[in-house]
């Protein structure tokens, strides 16, 4: 009888250990992370208009964070949405592009400052017409749930290569803040050639090298009416979306840069979304095994990305490098001319 009595109490202890260890563990992490943080969001300089004087603490919001992923997860109801003045806002940030260029870090890197709460999904609302047809308000149904003071960002990279989407955006918000995300274009062809070929070859299904693809056999130019050669020509699309919008509505970032030096690349959209400066290198750490970046959003949530980001390229000729750089070089040029910003390309 005894001995059952120890045992009973060494496995409450145990528990009672457990949660004590448990709470002491959540309370460093949140003291840590609130610490890092400046005490005042002001929302009037947001995103350069006209809103009210209010200011919104940013440590509320980061403390909110797991709140909101459990709505996220769908564990609410509407009177916990009431109660916690949660919406869910249209985007006032949209990430258009470009395929292979980086969107999904951009987007996940972004996610670390408390203001900003992302779509986890790709929505295709503005370049797919059966989800455009079902109106904006499936689309903001779409939504994560956030608090007023944030501002909600999604992504989906074939929106800057759709002829429709530019005119849909406009209708939509025609101030919004439109990011572009692009690699030097002959990289990014081989990336989006190379996730292609996974893709068949998960299904046991025979490709064409990249070589005869990009190449056209007849002339033995370079072949635009390869899709991932014609997307790589940015300033033929750009061109498109600057019948709606004016310059200063995009940003354009380095996705190349984005890889090996993340932070000045994030501190350039802060700054052009208007958000006070809060990602810092504490957020992001280098991992070799990986060979990029994760994220770090305290002393015990890390996060990377999946394992298909940073996939092999298969070797490429290279005389048809040579040519497929020589190609968009002049394309790339006037890119620079446009936006103003010169990026570190051959």
């Amino acid at each position: 009888m005894l001995f059952k009595q120890q045992v009973w109490l060494r496995q409450k202890l145990l528990v009672l250990g457990s949660l004590a260890v448990g709470s002491l563990l959540y309370l460093v992490a949140r003291v840590g992370s609130l610490d890092r943080l400046q005490p005042i969001c002001p929302v009037e300089s947001r995103f350069g208009g006209t809103h009210s004087q209010a200011e919104f603490p940013l440590r509320a919001l980061q403390f909110k964070r797991g709140l909101l992923h459990e709505f996220r997860k769908g564990n609410s109801s509407k009177e916990q949405v009431r109660l916690h003045d949660l919406v869910q806002q249209l985007p006032k940030a949209i990430i258009i592009g470009v395929r292979k260029g980086g969107t999904r870090a951009l987007l996940e890197m972004l996610n670390l400052h408390p203001a900003v709460v992302k779509a986890s999904q790709e929505i295709h609302f503005f370049d797919n017409d059966e989800n455009y047809a079902k109106g904006i308000e499936w689309y903001r149904k779409k939504m994560p749930f956030s608090y007023p003071q944030q501002i909600t960002i999604e992504k989906s990279p074939a929106y800057f290569i759709t002829e429709e989407v530019p005119e849909r955006i406009y209708k939509m918000n025609s101030s919004i803040k439109l990011l572009i995300i692009v690699r030097e274009p002959t990289t990014r062809a081989i990336s989006d050639y190379t996730q292609v070929l996974e893709g068949k070859e998960r299904k046991n299904k025979t490709y064409y090298k990249f070589e005869k693809l990009a190449i056209d056999p007849n002339t033995c130019e370079v072949n635009t009416k390869y899709k991932a050669v014609r997307t790589s020509i940015y300033t033929k699309h750009l061109e498109r979306w600057l019948k709606y919008f004016p310059i200063e509505q995009f940003h354009i970032v380095d996705g190349d840069r984005l890889i090996t030096e993340p932070l000045p690349e994030l501190q350039l959209v802060e700054k052009f979304l208007n958000l006070p400066p809060r990602i810092s290198q504490y957020n992001l750490y280098f991992n070799a095994t990986r060979g990029f970046y994760c994220l770090r959003f305290n002393i015990i949530f890390n996060k990377c990305l999946a394992g298909s980001k940073g996939r092999i390229h298969p070797e490429v000729d290279p005389s048809v490098i040579t040519k497929l750089r020589k190609f968009f070089h002049p394309f790339n040029q006037k890119f620079y001319q446009i936006t103003g910003r010169t990026l570190n390309w051959p």
